[in-house]
């Protein structure tokens, strides 16, 4: 797999369908959608800045605006929620849960109460 290839075009061909379209926007159209995400995907997995993204890419603006569109629109969620629910109808989720019942306790001094909320005779320092 290349640097700039990190989708399989069986991968890519689960998520397509689920891009937005520029469809009846102002504007220019979006760019490739494919070479955004994959722009998305390799910042996510390297964690180097926005502007030091290859320029395989495209501009760095249009990928970290593209990816601030679809946290606020909702694509990410529907892509998530397609492939979990393909994921578990193959029976590929293993959906046990572990609880941890652990309590902590917050010292007395950590309450966000005033002075004067507190009953008489209570003093907690200071």
């Amino acid at each position: 797999m290349s640097r700039e290839r990190l989708l399989t075009d069986a991968q890519w061909e689960r998520i397509e369908p689920l891009m937005p379209s520029s469809d009846g926007q102002r504007g220019r159209p979006f760019r490739d959608h494919r070479q955004v995400v994959e722009g998305i995907i390799y910042r996510l997995r390297t964690g180097v800045a926005w502007r030091d993204l290859p320029e395989s890419f495209g501009p760095h603006q249009t990928v970290s605006k593209r990816h601030r569109r679809f946290s606020a629109d909702g694509t990410w969620d529907r892509i998530h929620a397609r492939l979990v629910a393909e994921a578990d109808a193959a029976g590929q989720v293993d959906w046990t849960v572990s609880v941890d019942s652990t309590i902590n306790r917050a010292h007395q001094h950590a309450t966000n109460t005033s002075r004067l909320e507190r009953p008489a005779g209570v003093h907690t320092g200071g």
